[in-house]
């Protein structure tokens, strides 16, 4: 395992909703590949090619939010770097309609380079064109926001679907790593462990939509949200209705719950 292969790279956009800020990652000495550039920060992006020079030879993408892609189409216009990713699927107002790759990457293609290999690994549920990229000489995966360090995912319909995040959460557990290279905060061992972790968080959750519902068996979102929520800073509502939505859909499918106009209904 080479563990000095990966290099981090913190962007400058640190806020509530994106922790101390998006990562970029590098992977390689000699034939670098650089995954989710981030923001559109000219001068930052500029610095990351200057540093790497000719060694700089390809984009990837983990999935095309705001706070992840907008940096590839500077990139590839300024330096003709090529971007790897998937287009948007869905345009739910939080996509980078900005992103084109040259190459769209699906579940089990390789990027080979001499020095490593990156396999992708499709992963719904954030977003429909999610991509985690697993680099197997350093035995870490770069998991974008399917995973983060420090705060769990918002899940926001249509888009985002909560029953495709848990499989593809269940997915991960069937391939061999070390380590989490996450979308934002610090990287994460005991992968397996912090896999686990979210999926009981996100069933503990729906449970607990489960109990409040039963008080009166019918609930507007917003009657739903603070009950849900309530271990919750209120200044995260706006994000945490749209994952309250996702786990609602995600009952609705499975039967359990059902949307009738403007409330949903205990089945």
């Amino acid at each position: 395992m080479k563990d000095n292969l990966i290099k981090r790279i913190c962007a400058e956009n640190a806020s509530m909703f994106t922790g101390p800020g998006t990562n970029t990652y590098l992977i390689g000495h000699k034939d670098i590949s650089l995954v989710d550039p981030g923001p559109l920060q000219e001068n930052r992006l500029d610095k990351i090619v200057a540093d790497c020079g000719s060694n700089l030879k390809r984009v990837l993408v983990t999935h095309t939010h705001k706070d992840h892609s907008p940096g590839a189409a500077y990139l590839q216009k300024k330096y003709s770097l090529p971007v790897f990713g998937q287009r948007v699927q869905k345009d739910d107002g939080l996509q980078d309609k900005t992103f084109a790759p040259i190459r769209e990457l699906f579940h089990g293609d390789l990027v080979e380079t001499d020095e490593y290999t990156i396999e992708t690994i499709h992963t719904p549920g954030h977003a429909s064109n999610h991509l985690c990229f697993l680099v197997k000489e350093s035995s870490c995966i770069l998991t974008g926001d399917h995973i983060m360090n420090g705060s769990t995912v918002v899940i926001a319909p249509p888009d985002g679907d909560m029953s495709a995040y848990i499989d593809s959460l269940e997915l991960l557990k069937g391939y061999v790593f070390e380590k989490i290279g996450p979308g934002h905060g610090e990287f994460m061992d005991n992968p397996f462990q912090v896999i686990d972790w979210i999926i009981n968080h996100r069933m503990q959750r729906e449970r607990k939509v489960l109990e409040k519902m039963k008080s009166s068996g019918v609930f507007k979102i917003e009657e739903l949200l603070p009950l849900v929520y309530d271990d919750v800073d209120r200044r995260l509502f706006p994000l945490a209705i749209r994952s309250l939505e996702a786990h609602l859909r995600k009952l609705e499918k499975d039967g359990i719950v059902n949307k009738d106009q403007e409330n949903w209904v205990l089945v």
